[in-house]
Order: structure tokens, then sequence, then C-alpha cells
């Protein structure tokens, strides 16, 4: 049951960095294609007052390397963090391909270091607490912060129709 539990949040949680990332938490996902501009830095930190968004990178990475490790225990750290980083890229990499918003290097840098940051709070925590609390409380916690996301934006949905 747990590992079901588990792929699943894993899976939505992709869903909604999905959503997050490339549609900018638009209902109306075609309203995105209608950017119609590409933009890429490869110049690491260079955008002016971006450090709110590098924050926002990380924090919602975190997630991604905490649900890995509780998902793919056997799976070694390297491979994780390679898996991260090629998330990562390929999201940049679909914002550039349809013009759906600016291609940055940052982002990739400040998503990976989100994603190894979820992979070492895990073994952190997992110092103090074995895997199977551990890893219910990661569910515990992610299952909550899911219905608060989809309550928040219901409600947001509504108030605004």
């Amino acid at each position: 049951m747990e590992k079901i539990i588990s792929r699943g949040l894993l899976a939505f949680y992709l869903v909604i960095l999905t959503w997050l990332v490339l549609f900018k938490l638009q209902y109306n996902i075609l309203s995105v294609f209608h950017y119609q501009y590409a933009s890429l830095n490869l110049i690491p930190f260079a955008a002016p007052g971006s450090t709110r968004e590098m924050v926002d990178n990380i924090l919602i990475f975190i997630p991604f390397g905490l649900l890995l490790d509780v998902n793919f225990k056997k799976v070694g750290f390297s491979p994780k963090v390679a898996l991260i980083l090629a998330l990562s890229l390929t999201f940049e990499f679909i914002q550039l391909i349809f013009a759906i918003g600016a291609t940055d290097i940052t982002d990739v840098i400040t998503n990976t270091v989100g994603g190894l940051l979820g992979l070492e709070l895990y073994g952190v925590c997992n110092r103090f607490m074995n895997n199977k609390k551990l890893d219910w409380v990661i569910l515990l916690v992610g299952i909550f912060l899911l219905v608060l996301l989809v309550y928040y934006r219901t409600h947001l949905v509504i108030r605004y129709s």
C-alpha cells in the first residue's frame, strides 16, 4: 500500500511540477502557447533581480529529491542527481522549443540544487528516524500539501469566476 501511495504522490507531484514550470499554473493551458517568444540565457546568475525566482526554483524541486529517495531506495545517489538534472534540462528545452518562457541555465542550476537538497534532507532526517517512519512523514506532508494546493487553486477559480 505504501508503494502505491508513494508512487502516486510522485506522479501527482510531477504533473503539478510540469503544470507549474511549463504552464505557470494556468487552467487554460493553450494560453501559454501564445507567448511566442523564445529566450535563451546561458550565463549563470546573469538576470538581475531574480533572487525570488531562484529561491522558488530551489523550493519546488526539494520534494522531487525527497520523493526520489522514498520511491527508489535501491537506486544510488548519482543516478538520482542525473534524473533531477535531466528533468530540469527537459523543462528548459521544452520552453525553448515551444517558446513558452525563458530558457535559463540558472533555472537548471537552481532546480538541480533543490533536488539535491531534497536528497540530502532525506539523508539527514534518516539519521534520526527509520526509513519507514520517515517515508510516511514525507508522504503525509506531501498529501497534505497536495490537498492544500488543490483547495487553494479551486478556491481561487470559484472566487474569481
